[in-house]
């Protein structure tokens, strides 16, 4: 009888290589290698978030990262007009809509589909139509998982910020939710996918649920990776949930 397990993806967000850049406004370190030198140790795909303030990720580096890139890029966008513009021109293989802040450090939740809900229906077969895999970036709650999959997207990443930084019974809470939100999406027949302060230590909890199929990983990589490269930092990581 064929396996029903699904394999393991990981996904490579490179943004803190532009915010290191963007330190000086220089044009070191690349963007555009640090996506190529991701894909050499392993990754699957990347993932870039190209912000409304342009604090990291710029127009040039979507520009030149989708002309060079040999595997998927996610582009993580806001759902505002000038986004979905910039995501239908350029055509990558996948978007994920996030919620936007712009005093945020990082994303700090998941977004709200069941107040955007008809809003996303009458945008999302516009990425779909141009054969783009849509993902909403969601927290892991039943009620905004029915909604997702009620919009038309083929894709959830659960927002596992709260897992991550969690500790001993609220972790195990957090996880648990976790399993029941990717269990019930993917009976309804979303793909689910995983991201948000995961690292080297509190993904592998992640990877034994069999529901989840990828895991967007960046900041724990490129920390990793100022002290062992980066193609050894994705290579590791690529180890660890292709258990």
């Amino acid at each position: 009888m064929k396996s029903s397990k699904r394999k393991k993806v990981l996904g490579v967000n490179i943004d803190h290589v532009a915010t290191l850049r963007q330190a000086r406004r220089g044009t070191e370190p690349s963007v555009r290698q640090a996506a190529l030198e991701a894909v050499r140790g392993g990754a699957d795909g990347i993932t870039i978030h190209l912000r409304e303030d342009r604090r990291h990720i710029q127009d040039r580096d979507l520009e030149e990262i989708r002309r060079v890139l040999k595997v998927p890029l996610n582009l993580e966008m806001a759902f505002v007009p000038e986004m979905t513009a910039i995501a239908l021109r350029a055509r990558p293989e996948k978007i994920c809509i996030v919620p936007e802040r712009r005093r945020e450090l990082t994303t700090e939740g998941g977004l709200d589909v069941l107040r955007k809900e008809k809003a996303l229906k009458r945008a999302l077969p516009r990425f779909v139509k141009a054969g783009i895999e849509v993902s909403l970036f969601i927290a892991p709650v039943p009620e905004q998982v029915r909604a997702a999959a009620r919009t038309g997207a083929q894709a959830i990443e659960i927002h596992t910020g709260a897992y991550a930084h969690a500790q001993g019974r609220q972790r195990a809470y957090e996880l648990s939710r976790i399993k029941t939100a990717a269990r019930l999406a993917a009976a309804l027949g979303l793909k689910v996918n995983a991201g948000h302060g995961l690292n080297y230590q509190n993904v592998l909890p992640l990877v034994r649920i069999p529901e989840l199929e990828e895991f967007n990983i960046g900041h724990s990589i490129v920390s990793c990776a100022i002290f062992t490269g980066l193609k050894q930092a994705v290579r590791r990581m690529k180890k660890i949930i292709a258990v």
